[in-house]
């Protein structure tokens, strides 16, 4: 097990506090592994929720269609895009 090297602290009302108690007895954890655990549960959800990208049907199609046959380059693009091998043979 890693150390330990931030505190945290959290009041919470004696209901709350009574609930994760039960809880924690429950698994058989201390309340501050409990409190941890599940908190990083809900971290990592909330973050891989996050990173998701949901998209409508349409745009679903649209995305797809784009991969499938992409819109000609623009200048911008081919400016990029020559620097980019530029910078690939002399770099």
């Amino acid at each position: 097990m890693v150390a330990a090297t931030a505190r945290f602290e959290a009041r919470v009302n004696q209901d709350t506090h009574a609930l994760l108690k039960r809880a924690a007895e429950l698994e058989g954890r201390s309340l501050s592994d409990f409190v941890i655990r599940a908190a990083q549960e809900a971290a990592r959800k909330t973050i891989a929720e996050a990173e998701i990208l949901n998209l409508s049907l349409a745009d679903q199609t649209a995305f797809a269609q784009a991969l499938i046959d992409p819109p000609p380059h623009n200048a911008a693009l081919q400016r990029a895009l020559s620097r980019h091998r530029e910078m690939q043979n002399h770099g």
